[in-house]
């Protein structure tokens, strides 16, 4: 029989709005403004970018036009999360997790947000159009632009199925690489978009479940909300990081990889697994948190599994 525990929701007075306001003389302004951009989701970006053009044909590795691409997708990312934080303040203003960001607590004017977040962005597009040599990647980073903040964010307050539709733009970064390098979409920069992209549910849906009392005060349609003893949550955690295995293989078949990766995938894949069924069996704050943690093991270190063989097969053989 699956045990089911459910954690007590705590009362929660939700602080009194905040009109916009000059920035704490406090607090130094640019550190708000840096707030804004997200900088470990960017960092987390950036490796992705990184790691889909370094997993090209080495006559495809240009080190100056993966530069260009890291400076324009960090500008462009980091814009949509500013612009990402403009569009969800009230919400933001709801929840324990998000009510001292700059936007909801006062130290910046919605007009600041507004023109930072559109200044990058276009800024970051303007300099990619100029300096790369294959536009498809310029074309990818504004589409993951627009379904990040035009698509996905609107959709949190409308459907469950926000979580799937924000997994795209969140997948397509190492696209963005891979096609600056090489100009084309292959095969295995597709792999490497459903390997990213599968991997989101259940690192989402565990962030999601630890928060859902916030989510469910500012409205925001996350599956853990309407799910009260996380039966559906939990089977969707499993069958995603199910679907992650065989996935994560796919390098083998059509990216020349080695068993020694296939091997070293399947064991990080089953270690992934392991924390998700422990969630199955008590979906609990706890077990959450145990499942986000092996979700940020695991996408780093099947990466890095790709990126020694590529580097294994330059040098060494």
């Amino acid at each position: 029989m699956k045990t089911v525990l459910i954690d007590t929701p705590v009362a929660y007075a939700p602080p009194a709005p905040v009109a916009d306001a000059p920035g704490s003389p406090v607090r130094a302004r640019w550190l708000d403004f840096l707030e804004l951009t997200k900088p470990r989701i960017g960092l987390m970006v950036l490796f992705t970018v990184a790691i889909g053009a370094l997993l090209t044909a080495p006559a495809a590795l240009d080190l100056v036009q993966l530069l260009h691409a890291l400076i324009g997708t960090a500008l462009v990312a980091s814009g949509a999360s500013a612009l990402n934080q403009w569009m969800e303040r009230r919400s933001d203003a709801q929840m324990r997790r998000t009510e001292n960001r700059p936007l909801p607590a006062g130290r910046l004017t919605s007009a600041e947000v507004l023109i930072f977040g559109y200044a990058l962005v276009l800024g970051g597009l303007a300099y990619m159009a100029i300096v790369m040599t294959h536009p498809l990647s310029v074309g990818i980073t504004a589409a993951t632009f627009l379904s990040y903040v035009f698509i996905y964010t609107p959709l949190k307050r409308k459907t469950t199925l926000n979580t799937l539709v924000g997994a795209v733009p969140g997948a397509l970064p190492p696209v963005i690489g891979w096609t600056a390098m090489t100009g084309t979409l292959d095969t295995p920069a597709l792999v490497l978009f459903l390997i990213v992209f599968i991997w989101q549910v259940p690192h989402f849906l565990a962030i999601a479940w630890m928060h859902r009392e916030d989510y469910a005060r500012a409205g925001l349609q996350m599956l853990p909300v309407i799910d009260g003893d996380g039966s559906a949550t939990a089977r969707q955690m499993m069958l995603y990081t199910l679907a992650l295995i065989p996935i994560s293989l796919l390098p083998v078949l059509f990216g020349g990889a080695s068993m020694m990766y296939g091997f070293g995938a399947l064991g990080i894949g089953v270690f992934f697994l392991r924390s998700v069924w422990f969630f199955v069996l008590a979906p609990t704050n706890a077990q959450a948190r145990k499942v986000l943690h092996a979700s940020l093991i695991y996408l780093p270190a099947v990466l890095a599994l790709l990126l020694m063989e590529r580097v294994i097969r330059v040098f060494l053989v």
